[in-house]
């Protein structure tokens, strides 16, 4: 069975300046961070640029999100292009925001998906639930779904990571227990497993999103199917590292 890299994604959103970015990454650049674990920060698009020139090489730097071309009439769009041309290897897609909060339907993620991987950028693929939907039983039925538009728009699994976060839990301090994060992780694996090949379901990694915390962290990595963590508020605070240090 393939051997799957610890992936922790810090998505910084809409936080912070010059001055505490520095910080943090000052603080990111001097600790010591598990070797086995692939990290990656995902900066304001105003700050990628920073952000690369920035941080220690072993840290990747992530886009929150682009758009589906690679340049025109897109006021305050931006593209891969774009992304690579600051250094950046890694975008964002499909983030429970994206969707809910500006109102990107699976179609453009899918599109959106499509191009930043024919650029080459490599993707972490946002999927996940509302309460309504977890509380009405079709939890399944909603990320397979949005899973099916995700890989009918995948040319190359390897450079794609699958982030699990139920809505309810991002931002709310809800977490999903350990068991429920490894029972939707696992079904997603299945249906990578029915839908794509074996290949993939044995080496995507499907990491977890919402309210992870330095407390947390141990207990939801030590699930068989988690594979690491999208981190939101605590990826911005020093505890970010014990987050990244949870299989060490």
């Amino acid at each position: 069975m393939a051997q799957r890299n610890f992936f922790v994604g810090g998505n910084w959103k809409m936080n912070g300046n010059k001055e505490s970015l520095e910080e943090l990454i000052s603080t990111l650049n001097t600790a010591s961070l598990h070797d086995q674990t692939e990290v990656v920060c995902g900066a304001p698009s105003i700050y990628l640029d920073f952000a690369r020139r920035m941080l220690d090489l072993r840290i990747g730097v992530a886009a929150q999100n682009c758009y589906n071309v690679a340049k025109g009439a897109f006021t305050g769009e931006i593209s891969p292009a774009m992304i690579k041309d600051c250094g950046a290897e890694w975008v964002i897609l499909g983030h429970s925001e994206r969707r809910h909060v500006f109102g990107e339907s699976d179609e453009l993620i899918g599109q959106k998906v499509a191009h930043a991987l024919e650029s080459d950028l490599s993707v972490i693929a946002c999927i996940g639930e509302k309460l309504e939907e977890r509380e009405a039983g079709t939890t399944e039925e909603v990320v397979y779904a949005q899973t099916q538009v995700i890989s009918e728009n995948v040319s190359d699994w390897a450079k794609v990571v699958l982030a699990y976060e139920p809505v309810w839990a991002i931002g709310t301090g809800k977490t999903a227990s350990p068991e429920q994060a490894q029972e939707v992780h696992e079904k997603l694996r299945a249906w990578l497993r029915s839908n794509v090949s074996d290949d993939v379901a044995d080496s995507v990694r499907i990491i977890y999103g919402g309210s992870v915390t330095a407390g947390n962290c141990r207990e939801l990595a030590s699930q068989n199917d988690v594979d690491g963590f999208l981190v939101g508020g605590a990826s911005l605070k020093p505890e970010f590292i014990e987050i990244i240090n949870a299989r060490a």
